[in-house]
């Protein structure tokens, strides 16, 4: 018995999910279906049959549009389009015009079909992220593997992932190498070799090596979540602009009511019209009146600008920042970690006195091997990467703010600024190329063995490989590129002149970001990019924050109004390009839809349509404005 009630179940929800994807397709054909059918009765003189064949076409395709403008008119108490719709054919029916009454019904049906797939292509993509989420993971406990549900993985649990299976969670590689692919996440094409200690993303596709992942974020916190969130969020929110649109609807429909009223009333006192042509002409002004295309201009453009985003990589949280940020006069940058990678490189290596390259980076490295440091790191990596074996320390003494010392093979070393060395003294040729470094906004390290300065190394946060063409892109579109950061000036001016932007602004903290983006948005609206914690602030303050997604942190992310998934720089024009388009679109179909309309209403009154004329200019232009707003899912 409880297995045929759960059978049942099963089916009734295979028709629920069959009935939402395609209802509103099959209402559309079948209403169509009656009015050939009516027609067709009508041409062979069965009255009876026509009238139930067209009775059959308005309840099944205005059943829903009648309930729709019922509610909002008993429990909103305002009248909507699909109320006056519904009325208008009605009202054709009652003066004998079934097939005129039924056409209207039919392209209104169809005009909602096709509304509803604007927004089934966005649900689309939802469903399609939503898969790449795995329902079990493979959970090791003690030596044993287990399978629990996704839910349930917690921070700190080990997993497995075998060759060609979705990660899980979001983790940190414990054990094992293998190329992940990360194009579901963060759009890189080609797939990125994992090692221990690198960070995989839920969602992303192992390669050939089977994983061990260590958990940092619960199931509901991962990148992947935040996505399907973020996606979610965007399709509900309504922009300024179609809220506008629907609260002048609400007014425009009493207008439109009350303009009918006294067209069904006056015309045959001051115009002499028959009740006949007055009713007629009525019926054709609440068809050609009414704001469907006005209504439909807006939203299927930026629900279709917000889907085209998401397939690029560039995730809106609302249609509001899609619309802001074709507005955008301003684009304001984070240098470190946005601009540049975050993570400082061993740029130069100078011997002096007598030594090699070779032997002063050995040197060098050895020294800052155990250190944690990121200047310490750089150096490091850059020994590695070299072939170098490094040798080990002793004596290893980490002095706060300056550097490291210790003794190698009996050699007394000193790794950091130039306060650490015993000699602080540089000769004029040292001295020169120190000043042509920090020129460069390079960190410059001093290297001395047994009190003798032999060498110099620079370290510099590299610039991002496509960082300068997105500010020479945002400049060519108009647009005024600043940067700002809390480095020093020198660092600053070296990486803001390599780059190409218009303003640099350094030594700032947080506040001295917000300040500076408040000022700049005095003269136009203006775009944050920014990765970091002290990013946040600025992110809130601008008109449009655009967080990292893979380098961002979890604030910069929640704060931000647009999300690049892949650290893009070059998305940033393209968002601002679609911004532009998006705002383009919703213009012309504005434009289109209020010309169609006063057309037709001043030819309604001098006679130069009938019914179906009215309905087909009116629906037509409708149709037209919602395929016109579809052409931004290319």
């Amino acid at each position: 018995m409880e297995q045929a009630a759960r059978s049942d179940e099963k089916r009734l929800d295979s028709f629920r999910t069959f009935w939402e994807k395609y209802g509103s397709i099959l209402i559309t054909i079948l209403c169509l279906l009656f009015i050939i059918l009516a027609w067709t009765a009508g041409r062979n003189s069965w009255r009876a049959a026509e009238i139930a064949l067209y009775v059959l076409a308005y309840a099944v395709g205005g059943y829903r549009k009648a309930m729709e403008g019922l509610e909002t008119l008993f429990k909103e108490k305002d009248l909507d389009v699909d109320l006056l719709m519904v009325v208008a054919a009605v009202g054709a029916a009652s003066i004998g015009y079934w097939m005129d009454g039924a056409v209207l019904i039919f392209i209104f049906c169809l005009s909602g079909t096709l509304e509803d797939f604007t927004m089934e292509k966005t649900n689309q993509d939802i469903q399609s992220i939503m898969k790449l989420r795995p329902e079990e993971a493979v959970v090791l406990q003690e030596g044993d593997e287990r399978r629990v549900k996704v839910d349930q993985l917690q921070p700190g649990d080990m997993v497995l992932v075998r060759p060609g299976e979705r990660i899980p969670a979001d983790g940190q590689v414990a054990e094992g190498q293998s190329a992940v692919d990360q194009a579901s996440i963060t759009g890189e094409s080609i797939p990125v070799d994992k090692l221990a200690g690198d960070e995989v993303f839920a969602g992303t596709i192992n390669g050939q090596g089977a994983l061990k992942i260590q958990v940092t974020k619960p199931a509901a916190e991962t990148l992947l979540s935040r996505i399907i969130h973020m996606v979610q969020e965007a399709k509900n929110e309504m922009p300024p602009s179609q809220l506008f649109v629907e609260r002048f609807e609400g007014i425009y429909a009493k207008i439109v009511v009350a303009a009918a009223v006294l067209l069904m009333t006056l015309p045959p006192f001051i115009l002499d019209w028959t009740w006949d042509k007055t009713i007629y002409r009525a019926m054709i002004f609440l068809v050609v009146a009414s704001p469907c295309a006005l209504v439909s201009s807006i939203m299927p453009a930026i629900l279709s600008g917000i889907s085209n985003a998401a397939r690029k990589g560039v995730l809106f949280k609302g249609g509001v920042h899609l619309e802001h940020i074709g507005h955008v006069s301003t684009v304001a940058f984070d240098k470190t970690g946005t601009l540049t990678e975050g993570k400082p490189k061993l740029t130069d290596v100078l011997p002096l006195q007598s030594c090699t390259e070779e032997a002063l980076l050995q040197l060098a490295a050895s020294i800052e091997n155990l250190s944690e440091h990121p200047i310490a790191k750089a150096i490091v990596q850059q020994a590695k990467d070299r072939g170098l074996t490094l040798d080990t320390a002793q004596e290893l003494t980490a002095i706060p703010g300056q550097g490291v010392s210790g003794s190698v093979n009996g050699v007394c070393c000193k790794v950091g600024k130039l306060g650490l060395l015993h000699n602080q003294t540089l000769s004029d040729r040292d001295a020169a190329i120190v000043k042509r470094l920090e020129t460069e906004g390079k960190t410059v390290i001093y290297v001395e063995a047994d009190q003798v300065l032999i060498g110099i190394v620079a370290i510099q946060d590299v610039v991002r490989p496509n960082a300068k063409a997105a500010v020479a892109a945002l400049r060519g579109m108009g647009m005024q590129v600043v940067m700002l950061t809390g480095d020093r000036e020198a660092t600053a001016r070296a990486i803001g002149s390599q780059l190409g932007v218009d303003q640099v602004y350094a030594d700032l903290l947080p506040e001295d970001k917000v300040a500076i983006v408040k000022k700049l948005s005095a003269a136009g609206k203006v775009a944050m990019i920014g990765d970091g914690v002290n990013d946040a602030p600025a992110l809130a303050a601008s008109s449009v924050g655009i967080a990292m997604g893979a380098a961002g942190t979890d604030v910069a992310l929640e704060t931000a109004n647009v999300v690049l998934m892949a650290d893009d720089l070059s998305k940033i024009p393209f968002a601002v390009s679609l911004g532009r388009r998006t705002a383009r679109v919703i213009k012309q179909n504005l434009s289109f839809a209020i010309g169609v309309v006063l057309v037709l209403v001043v030819s309604n009154f001098f006679g130069g349509i009938n019914l179906p004329s009215g309905v087909v200019g009116h629906e037509g232009s409708t149709l037209l404005v919602i395929l016109s707003g579809l052409r931004l899912l290319r």
